[in-house]
């Protein structure tokens, strides 16, 4: 589900499930840890680009897994992948994010989550999660260090199809590129940081950690708080039962 190449001193990590646009289920979520916490300690590698297998980055949360468990297990699921959501910020090693076909949801927070975006001009962006009746239950104080509170208000309402050229311009996004090329830049800038000093890049990412973090923890467990609750709420529930949500 997480594949892992090196090319020099730059690691590539895949979400591989394309046949779900790379949903992020339990096992991948798991996987993805372990695989940033050994590349993390690995010296020989500079810098992590994070990219989907094609066509996608990640379609967010696997709603057909997510449609076996219970409230209280959806709940904890999702505060699993906050916490590991939010450790990518205190990685020592910086993450590149390359963004093709879709980032919605979970992914589209994953994505901000990282050190710098990449996004194909013409991806896909959207928050789902208020149409379908919750409130995001992770990572909102990764998309408001992006680009403040009003716009990260505005993107929460997930009523825009937003395409990579458009977060691009309000911000979300640190580069733009054309549709197919966007692994290609982010390997050339994770390749660019992965030569510098590495003592001066980590400490670089220490310093601006509790500045982009923020008090992201304590959002994160009352976003989750909400979200539960939201649940129990007749439009979630319609959106839950479609895939076969317990009650």
């Amino acid at each position: 589900m997480i594949k892992v190449e090196h090319k020099d001193n730059v690691a590539i990590v895949t979400l591989d499930r394309a046949n779900r646009r790379n949903a992020l289920g339990s096992a991948m979520v798991e996987d993805l840890e372990r695989r940033f916490a050994e590349l993390d300690r690995e010296t020989s590698v500079g810098a992590i680009v994070l990219t989907g297998a094609q066509p996608s980055f990640c379609a967010g949360s696997d709603l057909k897994e997510l449609g076996t468990m219970n409230l209280a297990e959806m709940a904890e699921h999702e505060a699993i992948t906050a916490a590991i959501a939010r450790k990518i910020t205190f990685l020592n090693t910086p993450v590149v994010v390359a963004v093709e076909g879709h980032a919605f949801g979970g992914g589209f927070i994953l994505a901000c989550s990282c050190d710098l975006i990449v996004t194909s001009a013409v991806a896909r962006w959207n928050l789902a999660e208020v149409p379908n009746g919750w409130l995001p239950p992770w990572g909102l104080q990764a998309l408001v260090s992006r680009v403040g509170p009003v716009v990260a208000k505005r993107l929460t309402f997930g009523h825009e199809l937003l395409s990579g050229a458009d977060v691009f311009r309000l911000g979300l996004a640190d580069y733009v590129i054309d549709e197919g090329k966007s692994l290609e830049e982010a390997m050339r800038i994770a390749g660019l940081i992965a030569d510098m000093p590495q003592p001066a890049v980590a400490s670089t990412k220490q310093f601006f950690a509790p500045l982009v973090a923020g008090t992201s923890e304590a959002l994160d467990a009352g976003a989750n708080r909400v979200f539960i609750d939201n649940c129990k709420h007749d439009r979630a529930k319609a959106t839950l039962a479609r895939f076969g949500a317990k009650a």
